[in-house]
């Protein structure tokens, strides 16, 4: 047998040993930069691509409010009482309107015409477009829909025809407004005795001593008024 047979397997089993040891450290350490940048990197792109896809319709959707029509494919009239001195109307006039004048007046009629606001006064009138008190004609422009009228009468009842004006002056009602009366522009003079009345007791009410019930407070100014008004009675006064 060869004598460095033993010592050359006593060596091998060294170096396992050692090995052993030593692979745990080995694995610790941390990595340099030169050896990052050669390793592997995962694909990130390619395991959560799929995730990252999302369908449109689970995307937030942005809503937008709906606009309300310009037209509303109805001939109508509209008049308001802004103040009381200004009116304000609007209308829509459809192409139906347009087609029923044009075949009564003959073709060139709505060309050879204008559009003509007639303001009625009919205050204190059951109206029938042939009874009113007055009126007023106000030129409009051709692509008019709204119009503000000055009226300058407060507390009067109006009525508004719209319409179109041959040279010859001959008007053709096209539309006609509801009935709106314009608001007082001063206080009115009707008064209230029932109202001056009780404005009298909250004027004496300072003179009263805190802690009286308000049947005896009624009593007091009863008492100091000399009478009780008509119809009107304490909780504590009866009838017979």
């Amino acid at each position: 047998m060869n004598v460095s047979f033993p010592w050359l397997f006593l060596a091998v089993i060294l170096v396992l040993v050692a090995g052993i040891f030593l692979w745990p450290l080995r694995r610790s350490q941390p990595v340099k930069k030169n050896e990052y940048k050669n390793m592997p990197h995962p694909s990130f792109k390619e395991e959560y691509s799929e995730e990252l896809n999302l369908p449109v319709s689970t995307l937030p959707q942005h809503r937008t409010e709906p606009e309300l029509p310009h037209h509303y494919g109805v001939d109508r009239m509209i008049l308001l009482a802004r103040d009381p001195h200004w009116l304000f109307a609007y209308w829509e006039i459809t192409a139906t309107k347009q087609d029923e004048f044009t075949k009564r007046y003959g073709p060139a009629a709505w060309s050879t015409t204008y559009p003509v606001l007639r303001v009625y006064d009919i205050t204190g009138v059951d109206f029938n477009g042939k009874n009113a008190l007055g009126y007023i004609d106000i030129h409009v422009s051709e692509n008019a829909e709204n119009w503000y009228v000055h009226v300058g009468e407060p507390d009067r009842s109006f009525c508004v025809d719209l319409g179109r004006m041959f040279p010859d002056g001959q008007f053709i009602t096209l539309l006609r407004s509801n009935t709106v009366t314009t608001p007082r522009s001063s206080l009115s003079d009707c008064l209230d005795e029932e109202w001056m009345w009780i404005e009298g007791l909250y004027r004496s009410m300072g003179r009263i001593q805190y802690g009286a019930s308000s049947s005896m407070i009624f009593d007091e100014l009863a008492l100091r008024a000399g009478a009780l008004p008509l119809g009107i009675s304490s909780p504590g006064i009866k009838h017979s």
